[in-house]
């Protein structure tokens, strides 16, 4: 029979796909950046963010000179934020010290911000043809099945015995089409749910369809409750402005522009006075809702008020008409909220 990798290929360049707008390129700017967007995000998803992005900085030097906003603006909605600061980071970075020459091995790749070991490998593989294994989410579902190994992949013992795997079968020419297709396989035909066996180019020896196991492999995610958090978020209107105030630069929503937050059960106005020494001349609650994030379910009270004409700002905040807030590096819940606005 075929080796795995040959079949792989193949299967690649008859049906895979060729046509996504970081393909048909070497340049490791491009490649880096989708995939960095492409972690834990749909393709789908990335498309429009990463036109978008490369539009605007279309290569290494103009991420470096960006300012940090700008690039937070752009990747508002995509999620994640730590990604868009790396980047930024990662860019600048290798314009001062590399002059803009990103290196090509995996090992150096790796010890860049926001890099790991399996984006490391495709970078190099993708950019550079050097024969690296990757084991992303994808390329995980479609070795846990094919040799089927059980367990959740994220325990050590389960994602080492998967890393042992992905380098055995490795190809010794053509690493390109071979971890595209590793991609491709697991995006559109060994999926997590109903997977399209019949049109599998490594389905004939697959342990998992062998054993009729495909349902269970690999093993999900051990389930595990998430915690709730309370918020109440202060929209401060005034004068067909609204008040945004910068987030640290760690943790949720790091570095975006964002809403005033305060306690639940916290007086809005008098929180609104003693904090800001703003007075408020009417109030309005709006409906509640809930965002989910990876670890916590947060629960946002959005409460409105209008102010009084402000005599000064405070350090740390911004006063924009709607429209210039919602082109500001806002968090997707915080754009949704402020695009519900009407501000006379």
């Amino acid at each position: 029979m075929n080796s795995f990798a040959s079949r792989i290929i193949r299967w690649q360049q008859r049906h895979g796909r060729h046509a996504l707008p970081w393909q048909d390129t070497r340049d490791p700017y491009r490649i880096w950046l989708s995939e960095i967007m492409l972690q834990q995000t749909q393709v789908a998803t990335v498309i429009p963010y990463f036109e978008r992005f490369v539009a605007r900085f279309p290569d290494l030097a103009a991420l470096a000179a960006a300012h940090e906003d700008e690039v937070l603006a752009l990747w508002s909605g995509l999620g994640y934020y730590s990604r868009a600061r790396n980047l930024h980071a990662t860019a600048r970075r290798l314009a001062a010290e590399r002059d803009g020459l990103f290196p090509d091995s995996p090992d150096a790749i790796a010890q860049l911000p926001g890099i790991g070991r399996s984006t490391a490998a495709a970078i190099a593989a993708l950019a550079f043809g050097q024969p690296c294994a990757i084991l992303d989410g994808n390329v995980k579902r479609v070795l846990a099945r094919h040799g089927g190994i059980a367990g959740w992949p994220g325990d050590k013992k389960v994602e080492a015995a998967l890393w042992q795997l992905a380098e055995s079968r490795l190809p010794r020419a053509a690493i390109e089409p071979y971890t595209q297709g590793m991609m491709d396989l697991g995006a559109l035909v060994c999926t997590r749910s109903q997977p399209a066996c019949t049109n599998c180019p490594v389905a004939a020896d697959c342990v998992a369809r062998e054993c009729g196991r495909t349902a269970e492999l690999p093993t999900p995610r051990p389930k595990k409750a998430l915690p709730d958090r309370q918020v109440q978020m202060l929209m401060l209107l005034d004068r067909g402005e609204l008040m945004l105030e910068k987030r640290p630069a760690q943790g949720i929503w790091g570095g975006l522009w964002s809403l005033p937050e305060l306690a639940p059960g916290t007086d809005p106005i008098r929180h609104c006075r003693e904090r800001f020494g703003f007075v408020a001349l009417e109030r309005q609650e709006l409906p509640r809702f809930v965002h989910s994030f990876t670890h916590f379910r947060l629960h946002i009270r959005p409460v409105r008020l209008h102010l009084a004409p402000r005599a000064a700002t405070p350090p740390g905040q911004i006063w924009l008409p709607l429209a210039d807030a919602l082109d500001a590096a806002l968090p997707a819940p915080i754009r949704k909220l402020v695009n519900q606005l009407d501000c006379p």
